[in-house]
């Protein structure tokens, strides 16, 4: 069980920490509470099960055009949907929220309430410890893995990672320094949604594919975000793996686990923030004014 525990905790911190990191770009460079993120993670599932199972496309290529579909729609819903009305907090807010119920509404009326599923990219198990883990699981761990070192890279080795941490740091300065910042809010959206639509791709061999799968990850990844600081990427990364796992223990260990997971996760949240309100990683209240 131990390293059931440990496989399923790895995986589920990776794929949320791709959700909550992207989440915490566009919160920081654009202050975009963008509750549609999750949504576009099903949008990419939900194409990946048409190019596979309905339009009979190979895999590989089906996970390619899925993420950027995906990314094209999230631009296209940011140009349209939240950026006219950036400036408007609550307006934003609730239209992200419309746009998420939309998509989920869409996909209800054509695909109905059915749980679908995609075939594993490759078959097989591995032994591990004694305990067999299905090679598809392993390719998922090690492809969010690469993802997530990739994004570090891009964040803290390029000129555009620069620009999003300068803009993400002080919006205000960035703009006085001559930097682009609609430009930068721009790239960093569609990083944003690439991230959520690569880890759609990494787990829809994994789950089942139907409407409402957006609102737990949904729920897991506004708790990561407030638990490892608002903005903060590298608390987005630790609160991922913390809830992960805590995820994992409780699913496993407790007969009725999975209708607890979003409980427990809330309340290591709510934990956390009455010892240390700003988050793990985030910037005082005090600092912050």
């Amino acid at each position: 069980m131990l390293v059931d525990i440990l496989i399923d905790g790895l995986i589920k911190g990776s794929v949320y920490a791709l959700l909550a990191i992207g989440f915490s770009l566009v919160l920081g460079v654009a202050r975009i509470i963008n509750i549609a993120h999750t949504a576009l993670y099903m949008t990419s599932a939900y194409l990946i099960y048409v190019g596979t199972k309905i339009m009979g496309l190979p895999a590989i290529l089906c996970m390619v055009t899925a993420i950027f579909l995906t990314i094209l729609l999230g631009l296209l819903i940011y140009n349209f949907f939240i950026r006219p009305i950036q400036e408007h907090e609550a307006a934003m807010l609730i239209s992200t929220i419309a746009v998420g119920m939309m998509l989920q509404e869409v996909f209800l009326m054509i695909f109905g309430g059915h749980y679908l599923g995609v075939e594993p990219l490759i078959g097989g198990y591995a032994t591990i410890m004694g305990v067999r883990v299905t090679n598809q699981h392993l390719l998922a761990l090690g492809l969010a893995i690469i993802v997530l070192v990739s994004v570090r890279f891009f964040l803290m080795k390029t000129r555009t990672g620069l620009a999003i941490r300068s803009t993400a740091n002080d919006r205000e300065v960035a703009n006085l320094m001559g930097m682009n910042v609609t430009g930068v809010a721009f790239v960093t959206m569609a990083v944003s949604v690439g991230l959520a639509s690569i880890a759609g791709a990494i787990v829809v061999p994994l789950v089942t594919v139907e409407p409402t799968m957006w609102m737990h990850p949904l729920i897991m990844m506004l708790a990561i975000v407030v638990l490892g600081g608002l903005g903060s990427i590298e608390g987005s990364f630790v609160g991922a793996y913390i809830l992960g796992f805590a995820e994992s223990l409780v699913v496993f260990l407790l007969p009725n686990g999975s209708f607890l997971k979003d409980a427990v996760a809330l309340t290591i949240m709510i934990l956390v923030l009455l010892v240390r309100p700003e988050g793990l990683f985030g910037v005082s209240f005090e600092e912050e004014r």
